[in-house]
Protein backbone atom coordinates (compact mmCIF):
# COMPACT_ATOMS: atom_id res chain seq x y z
CA UNK A 1 0.00 0.00 0.00
CA UNK A 2 1.29 2.95 -1.01
CA UNK A 3 1.20 6.55 1.31
CA UNK A 4 -1.67 8.35 2.26
CA UNK A 5 -2.31 11.29 -0.19
CA UNK A 6 -5.90 12.26 1.02
CA UNK A 7 -6.70 15.13 3.45
CA UNK A 8 -4.46 15.49 6.45
CA UNK A 9 -6.88 16.81 9.27
CA UNK A 10 -9.38 14.14 8.33
CA UNK A 11 -6.55 11.77 9.92
CA UNK A 12 -6.01 13.92 12.97
CA UNK A 13 -10.19 14.01 13.11
CA UNK A 14 -10.51 10.66 12.92
CA UNK A 15 -8.08 10.20 16.01
CA UNK A 16 -9.18 12.89 17.85
CA UNK A 17 -6.29 14.18 18.46
CA UNK A 18 -4.13 17.05 16.04
CA UNK A 19 -1.59 14.54 14.68
CA UNK A 20 0.72 18.14 14.03
CA UNK A 21 0.41 16.34 10.17
CA UNK A 22 0.70 20.21 8.58
CA UNK A 23 3.59 21.60 10.91
CA UNK A 24 2.75 24.67 11.99
CA UNK A 25 -0.33 25.65 10.59
CA UNK A 26 -2.00 22.05 12.18
CA UNK A 27 -2.21 24.50 15.28
CA UNK A 28 -4.50 27.10 13.09
CA UNK A 29 -7.72 27.38 15.19
CA UNK A 30 -9.74 25.66 11.85
CA UNK A 31 -8.28 22.34 12.79
CA UNK A 32 -8.62 22.10 16.23
CA UNK A 33 -12.08 23.08 15.96
CA UNK A 34 -12.31 20.31 13.40
CA UNK A 35 -10.54 17.85 15.45
CA UNK A 36 -13.73 17.29 17.60
CA UNK A 37 -15.70 16.06 14.57
CA UNK A 38 -15.32 12.56 13.17
CA UNK A 39 -14.84 12.49 9.51
CA UNK A 40 -17.86 11.54 7.33
CA UNK A 41 -21.19 12.82 6.60
CA UNK A 42 -24.80 13.28 8.59
CA UNK A 43 -22.79 14.35 11.51
CA UNK A 44 -21.58 11.05 12.73
CA UNK A 45 -20.49 10.98 16.25
CA UNK A 46 -18.41 8.57 17.81
CA UNK A 47 -19.88 6.00 19.95
CA UNK A 48 -18.44 3.86 22.62
CA UNK A 49 -15.54 1.52 20.95
CA UNK A 50 -14.66 -2.09 22.21
CA UNK A 51 -11.83 -3.26 23.82
CA UNK A 52 -10.18 -3.98 20.50
CA UNK A 53 -11.21 -1.32 19.31
CA UNK A 54 -9.64 0.99 21.58
CA UNK A 55 -6.33 -0.42 21.27
CA UNK A 56 -6.83 -0.41 17.50
CA UNK A 57 -7.11 3.15 17.59
CA UNK A 58 -4.10 3.61 19.95
CA UNK A 59 -1.70 2.06 17.17
CA UNK A 60 -3.35 3.83 14.08
CA UNK A 61 -3.07 7.49 16.18
CA UNK A 62 1.17 6.51 16.59
CA UNK A 63 1.36 5.25 13.12
CA UNK A 64 -0.34 7.75 11.61
CA UNK A 65 1.74 10.64 13.73
CA UNK A 66 4.84 9.03 12.68
CA UNK A 67 3.95 8.73 9.08
CA UNK A 68 4.74 4.94 8.49
CA UNK A 69 3.25 1.54 7.30
CA UNK A 70 1.60 -1.16 9.21
CA UNK A 71 4.63 -3.67 8.03
CA UNK A 72 7.21 -1.20 9.05
CA UNK A 73 5.42 -0.66 12.60
CA UNK A 74 5.23 -4.19 12.75
CA UNK A 75 8.96 -4.70 12.19
CA UNK A 76 9.52 -2.22 14.84
CA UNK A 77 7.15 -3.70 17.30
CA UNK A 78 8.97 -7.05 17.05
CA UNK A 79 12.63 -4.75 17.35
CA UNK A 80 11.16 -3.53 20.18
CA UNK A 81 10.15 -6.51 22.03
CA UNK A 82 13.90 -8.58 21.74
CA UNK A 83 15.34 -5.38 23.75
CA UNK A 84 15.32 -5.52 27.61
CA UNK A 85 12.75 -3.29 29.26
CA UNK A 86 9.07 -2.28 28.75
CA UNK A 87 8.08 -2.66 25.29
CA UNK A 88 5.54 -0.10 24.48
CA UNK A 89 7.85 2.77 25.76
CA UNK A 90 11.27 0.85 23.61
CA UNK A 91 8.72 1.50 20.66
CA UNK A 92 8.34 4.84 21.11
CA UNK A 93 11.53 5.34 21.84
CA UNK A 94 12.45 4.03 18.35
CA UNK A 95 9.98 5.98 16.47
CA UNK A 96 11.23 8.92 18.06
CA UNK A 97 14.47 8.03 16.84
CA UNK A 98 13.71 7.95 13.35
CA UNK A 99 15.62 10.41 11.13
CA UNK A 100 12.95 12.11 9.80
CA UNK A 101 11.59 12.84 13.11
CA UNK A 102 14.74 14.07 14.02
CA UNK A 103 15.08 16.24 11.41
CA UNK A 104 11.38 17.37 11.83
CA UNK A 105 12.24 18.08 15.79
CA UNK A 106 15.37 19.90 14.69
CA UNK A 107 13.15 22.55 13.10
CA UNK A 108 15.07 21.48 9.49
CA UNK A 109 11.56 20.90 8.23
CA UNK A 110 7.79 22.10 9.43
CA UNK A 111 6.26 19.03 9.37
CA UNK A 112 7.51 14.99 9.94
CA UNK A 113 5.85 14.84 5.73
CA UNK A 114 8.12 17.50 4.92
CA UNK A 115 10.98 15.92 6.86
CA UNK A 116 10.61 12.61 5.10
CA UNK A 117 10.43 14.40 2.03
CA UNK A 118 13.92 16.58 2.63
CA UNK A 119 15.71 12.97 3.74
CA UNK A 120 14.90 11.29 0.29
CA UNK A 121 16.06 14.00 -1.91
CA UNK A 122 19.39 13.71 0.18
CA UNK A 123 19.59 16.96 1.72
CA UNK A 124 20.90 14.98 5.17
CA UNK A 125 24.16 14.01 5.97
CA UNK A 126 24.46 11.59 9.24
CA UNK A 127 28.11 12.33 10.46
CA UNK A 128 29.24 13.05 6.78
CA UNK A 129 27.54 10.57 5.05
CA UNK A 130 24.44 11.08 2.69
CA UNK A 131 21.52 9.14 4.05
CA UNK A 132 18.27 9.12 2.39
CA UNK A 133 16.31 6.65 4.43
CA UNK A 134 13.74 8.34 6.68
CA UNK A 135 13.45 5.02 9.11
CA UNK A 136 17.35 5.17 9.71
CA UNK A 137 17.97 4.89 13.35
CA UNK A 138 19.70 7.77 14.91
CA UNK A 139 22.32 6.84 17.82
CA UNK A 140 23.59 8.91 20.53
CA UNK A 141 27.05 11.13 19.33
CA UNK A 142 25.42 10.91 15.64
CA UNK A 143 25.17 14.26 13.99
CA UNK A 144 23.24 15.45 11.34
CA UNK A 145 24.16 17.99 8.61
CA UNK A 146 23.01 19.82 5.39
CA UNK A 147 23.85 18.69 2.21
CA UNK A 148 27.17 21.97 1.28
CA UNK A 149 24.72 22.36 -1.77
CA UNK A 150 23.50 25.79 -2.03
CA UNK A 151 19.66 24.93 -2.56
CA UNK A 152 19.47 22.26 0.50
CA UNK A 153 21.42 24.86 2.52
CA UNK A 154 18.61 27.68 1.03
CA UNK A 155 15.88 24.88 2.18
CA UNK A 156 16.55 24.19 5.36
CA UNK A 157 17.41 27.89 6.21
CA UNK A 158 14.03 29.09 4.95
CA UNK A 159 12.54 26.11 7.36
CA UNK A 160 14.52 27.43 10.33
CA UNK A 161 13.49 31.07 9.51
CA UNK A 162 9.75 30.22 9.18
CA UNK A 163 10.14 28.31 12.33
CA UNK A 164 11.67 30.73 14.52
CA UNK A 165 14.21 29.87 17.19
CA UNK A 166 13.58 25.91 17.56
CA UNK A 167 12.52 24.87 21.07
CA UNK A 168 14.78 21.46 20.89
CA UNK A 169 14.41 18.53 23.65
CA UNK A 170 17.16 17.93 25.92
CA UNK A 171 18.22 14.56 23.37
CA UNK A 172 18.77 16.82 20.84
CA UNK A 173 21.53 20.15 19.74
CA UNK A 174 21.64 22.25 16.93
CA UNK A 175 24.29 24.59 16.15
CA UNK A 176 22.45 27.37 13.52
CA UNK A 177 25.59 29.07 12.47
CA UNK A 178 26.77 25.39 10.83
CA UNK A 179 23.46 23.79 10.49
CA UNK A 180 24.72 20.78 12.82
CA UNK A 181 22.19 19.07 15.17
CA UNK A 182 23.76 16.14 17.39
CA UNK A 183 21.80 13.57 18.96
CA UNK A 184 23.63 14.08 22.52
CA UNK A 185 21.23 11.03 24.09
CA UNK A 186 18.85 9.04 23.77
CA UNK A 187 14.32 10.28 23.84
CA UNK A 188 12.97 9.47 26.43
CA UNK A 189 9.22 8.33 27.33
CA UNK A 190 8.19 12.16 28.37
CA UNK A 191 9.76 13.78 24.54
CA UNK A 192 6.81 11.51 23.19
CA UNK A 193 4.69 14.61 22.48
CA UNK A 194 1.10 12.68 21.21
CA UNK A 195 -1.10 11.68 23.88
CA UNK A 196 -1.01 7.92 23.79
CA UNK A 197 -1.57 4.77 25.90
CA UNK A 198 1.53 2.51 24.80
CA UNK A 199 0.34 -0.39 26.54
CA UNK A 200 -2.91 -0.90 24.20
CA UNK A 201 -0.38 -1.10 21.49
CA UNK A 202 1.51 -3.62 23.17
CA UNK A 203 -1.68 -5.87 23.97
CA UNK A 204 -3.51 -5.16 20.34
CA UNK A 205 -0.15 -6.16 18.70
CA UNK A 206 0.41 -9.27 20.91
CA UNK A 207 -2.77 -10.68 20.72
Amino acid sequence: MGRYTGPTDRLSRREGVNLMLKGARSLSGKTERRITSPPGQHNWRRGRLSDYGLRLREKQKVKRYYGIRDRQFTNLFAKAERIRGATGAILLGLLERRLDNVVYKLGMAPSRPAARQVVAHGHIYVNGRRVNVASYQVSVGDKLSVKPSDRSQTLVRHNLEELGEPRLQNWLTLDMSQLVGEVIALPSRDDVMIPVEEQLIVEFCSR
